[in-house]
């Protein structure tokens, strides 16, 4: 045993190289020991699967084979066999081989992963994905990634990182750890990196359900819908009873704004699975953008039967704004709120939904405590910065000057098709959408993410965070044709054949002088609402993320302060760039503004633009009802319903109510 000792610790260092990806030195090492012993299985087998990542298949595979031949009981040796058989094309052997590997060894996890892969390109999927079950559940890790993703549902990202991390440092290939750590990759924002991980972790097996899920939610968060159906798809194929998989599709279905088709992807995740109340959620909020109201209320009721404590559907039917409270619901909202601790993540659409049950009854006070209750929940878990966000508009107008304009004057990609529509949420932008979208040559489409993941990947520029606007001037003219190419090229997913299209992301004001740079002929229509009216809606609306500056009045009139004043800039550095459509006058002078609004985006008028509340066309906001209705004017000074309880705001708005002084 003493003379063993020393080949033994050079095959373990051979295997630390192979691990880290140092091949030539691996080989090296393993070939010297093959020289003492020529027959030796271990190095035989381990030199097999060097050459073979070095590129030279043929040479591995012969190797492997000499192992294989030598020691036919080596499970090992045999999975890494069926690996370089299926490399070879020889997917009938490699299926012998792997098979013969999960008989031996039969908590061998890496055996029946790469079985799965071969049956699966055998065509029998079935049996391809029961071998990926049994990889997961022989997986020698498997506990402690159950610890990672437990963590990192409790919001604890950084623990769950560690874990990933810690298992890519003994094995730089491990699909499991790959799959978590672009897991966190996507909690934190970073759709880039958690598809980098994933087509890592799909090149060592590449039909891995789990990856091709992932890989599909990472396209989905990049805005990439066809590439995310397509991954979506390819991981149903292999594994059809996967709930998850079902409403991973209805998600990136709905995305596209194929409603119809999403719907149908939720029912089979419910077929499999008919207690996940959020789906019924999720087919609910899709019924809805349909228009297909009376199915929408039966979604959020049929929540409710399931689980009569889920706020978050009393929520979705107060949001539907024409829903009207039954006394007996209201009891039972009240029933439930008296038995909600102040912290449940449940409190605040419970909240929500209470005061949109008393505005109906006309209690307006007793209203407004509820939405102040349910804000006030929102804010201690997502509290809003708003000196930082007025410093960060401050930049961005200086950043933006006249000069920078004139020096960039031949950049961007100049094609006309987008019309961005921004402003406050809840100030009209929807029914200036739903308007423009009925016309001939123009697509309605959604709030799109798009110009959004660009400016987050320009704040994160070089690795530094709040680098946007700054690091701007590090792009060139060419620089910024290809942003805008890549902008026009990565909303084609929400596009049809009109030539002009909609994208009414409000918070894109924000934003007018980096579209300048990349899209100089793109529109830009700023809606504007009388400034109580519009942060009261905003204040009582329950927004699914993004919009944490409406959970409090005095930050709800900073953020309206800073927004008006950017888009003064805009103004005075690209003078008639921004169209300012009044919402007020569009409701009672709906021809007049619609002809100016049209003549602005370079489009003849077309009467079907009056007819807005005919189209059926999904609408995906929190509009979406009142849009489907004819034009009505009691939105206007609802503000004063809860003049009282505006005084804070009245008083943080302060001059931004001179340009509304006469109503």
């Amino acid at each position: 045993m003493e003379s063993d000792a020393p080949f033994r610790t050079a095959y373990e260092s051979a295997l630390a190289d192979l691990r880290r990806g140092e091949l030539p030195r691996a080989e090296g090492r393993l070939r010297q020991l093959l020289a003492q012993r020529p027959d030796d299985v271990n190095a035989l087998r381990a030199l097999g699967i060097t050459v073979g990542a070095h590129g030279r298949a043929a040479e591995g595979l012969q190797l492997l084979e000499r192992a294989v031949a030598r020691a036919p009981d080596f499970a090992h040796a045999l999975a890494d066999l069926g690996a370089a058989y299926r490399t070879a094309g020889r997917l009938d052997e490699a299926a012998q081989a792997l098979a013969r590997a999960t008989r031996l060894a039969p908590a061998l996890h890496v055996a029946w992963r790469r079985l799965g892969d071969v049956y699966v390109e055998l065509g029998r999927e079935a049996d391809g994905n029961a071998a990926y079950e049994r990889a997961l559940a022989t997986d020698p890790a498997r506990d402690r990634f159950a610890g990672a993703a437990a963590a990192l549902a409790r919001g604890d990202a950084r623990a769950a990182e560690s874990v990933y991390r810690g298992r890519l440092q003994e094995d730089m290939n491990d699909v499991g750890a790959l799959c978590g750590l672009a897991a966190v990759s996507l909690s934190a924002g970073y759709p880039r990196d958690g598809e980098r991980l994933l087509r890592h972790a799909l090149r060592e097996s590449p039909h891995l359900p789990l990856a091709w899920r992932g890989l599909a939610q990472a396209l989905l968060d990049a805005g990439r819908l066809d590439e995310a159906e397509q991954a979506a798809l390819h991981a149903l194929r292999v594994d059809a009873r996967s709930a998850a998989g079902w409403v991973l599709l209805g998600s990136i279905r709905a995305h596209r704004l194929h409603g119809e088709d999403a719907v149908a992807a939720y029912d089979r995740a419910l077929a499999l699975e008919p207690a996940q109340v959020r789906v019924l959620l999720s087919k609910g909020h899709v019924l809805k953008t349909l228009g297909r109201r009376a199915e929408c209320e039966q979604a959020y009721r049929a929540c409710l039967a399931l689980d009569p404590t889920f706020a978050e559907a009393y929520c979705s039917l107060a949001d539907l704004k024409n829903y009207e409270f039954a006394a007996a619901d209201v009891d039972a909202m009240e029933q439930l709120a008296a038995r909600c601790a102040e912290h449940d993540p449940g409190r605040a659409p419970l909240e929500f939904a209470l005061g949109r049950a008393y505005e109906q009854r006309g209690d307006y006070a007793r209203s407004f405590e509820h939405y102040r209750a349910g804000n006030r929940a929102r804010r201690r878990r997502a509290p809003f910065d708003a000196a930082g966000f007025e410093h960060k508009c401050e930049r961005i107008a200086r950043f933006f000057d006249s000069a920078r304009f004139e020096a960039y004057a031949a950049a961007g990609a100049r094609d006309p098709a987008p019309i961005f529509v921004v402003g406050l949420p809840r100030s009209g932008s929807t029914l200036v959408e739903q308007m423009l979208a009925c016309h001939a040559d123009v697509e309605g489409t959604m709030e799109l993410p798009n110009l959004v993941t660009i400016v987050r990947e320009l704040d994160h520029a070089g690795g530094r965070p709040d680098a946007y606007p700054e690091s701007v001037a590090a792009l060139d003219a060419a620089a910024c044709t290809v942003l805008g190419e890549r902008y026009l090229r990565e909303t084609r997913a929400w596009r049809g054949t009109r030539p002009r299209f909609v994208d009414k992301m409000p918070n894109n004001f924000s934003h007018v002088g980096l579209l300048q740079l990349i899209l100089p002929r793109a529109t830009v229509i700023d809606v504007r609402r009388h400034p109580l009216d519009a942060c009261l809606s905003a204040y009582k609306q329950y927004f699914a993320q993004g919009q944490s500056f409406t959970h409090d009045l005095e930050d709800l009139g900073r953020y309206y302060r800073a927004y008006r004043e950017l888009m003064a800039h805009w103004d005075r550095v690209l003078p008639g760039k921004v169209l300012r459509v009044r919402y007020e006058t569009l409701v009672t002078d709906a021809e007049a503004e619609v002809r100016r609004l049209l003549a602005h985006c370079g489009l003849a008028y077309d009467p079907a633009c009056l007819r807005f509340h005919e189209s059926r066309r999904p609408v995906r906001t929190a509009s979406s009802e009142q849009v489907r209705q004819p034009l009505y004017d009691s939105a206007i000074g609802y503000w004063r319903h809860y003049a009282e309880q505006l005084e804070p705001l009245r008083r943080s708005l302060g001059a931004a109510l001179d340009d509304y002084a006469d109503t």
